[in-house]
């Protein structure tokens, strides 16, 4: 398998799960800061232009984050990562979409892009707070409804626990904004993890 990937962005929670599951995979650059999505090359593989991107052992590409920690994680079942109860998968499903779907772009890219959200320049700057302010908000949503221990879910560590890894590690380590002390204390715990720890090592990512 190859993941298309950058340095710092959401595909970080893809990487993790492939160094879960311990399967052989190679990692393809596309530099997201120098617009390496936007090419004809990186075109031809994802139209979207956006990563990640999972190219897989049969060839076939797959694209959208949830749809690739599916994926893998249902593909792999020996890793652990994907359950067996159909409402357990709903529930890891529906998180990972929230994460995706809503955190990540509402709370995180007002943020860092928030050009994409004003045509109005000097109207950056309420997006950027509005999008702290988001995310916060967020956050708080996912501490009220917590339903594990350690890790996201009550069955135990699955691609959920990735997918929050990467928008608590922005708010912690890349906006340094407070977050509730149990999306602290997840962030430590998936900090512990080898896997984690190799994803963030080969992006060039310090913890």
């Amino acid at each position: 398998m190859k993941l298309f990937y950058s340095p710092g962005a959401c595909s970080v929670a893809i990487h993790v799960i492939l160094e879960e599951i311990g399967r052989p995979h190679e990692l393809q650059l596309v530099s997201l800061k120098d617009q390496a999505q936007f090419t004809p090359e990186f075109r031809a593989v994802n139209p979207k232009g956006k990563v990640p991107v999972l190219l897989r052992d049969n060839g076939k590409v797959l694209t959208e984050l949830t749809a690739i920690a599916f994926y893998l994680g249902a593909a792999y079942p020996e890793a652990g990562l994907w359950p067996a109860d159909l409402d357990d998968q709903a529930e890891t499903l529906a998180f990972v979409d929230y994460i995706a779907g809503t955190v990540h772009p509402q709370g995180f890219t007002r943020q860092f892009r928030a050009s994409r959200f004003t045509p109005n320049p000097a109207d950056e700057a309420k997006v950027v707070e509005q999008g702290k302010e988001l995310a916060a908000g967020y956050f708080k949503t996912i501490d009220e409804t917590w339903k594990g221990d350690t890790w996201v879910m009550p069955f135990g560590y699955s691609i959920a626990d990735a997918a929050l890894f990467f928008v608590e590690f922005w708010a912690v380590k890349r906006v340094g904004m407070p977050v509730p002390p149990r999306i602290e204390a997840h962030l430590k715990a998936m900090l512990g993890r080898p896997a984690v720890q190799r994803a963030l090592a080969a992006s060039g990512m310090s913890a």
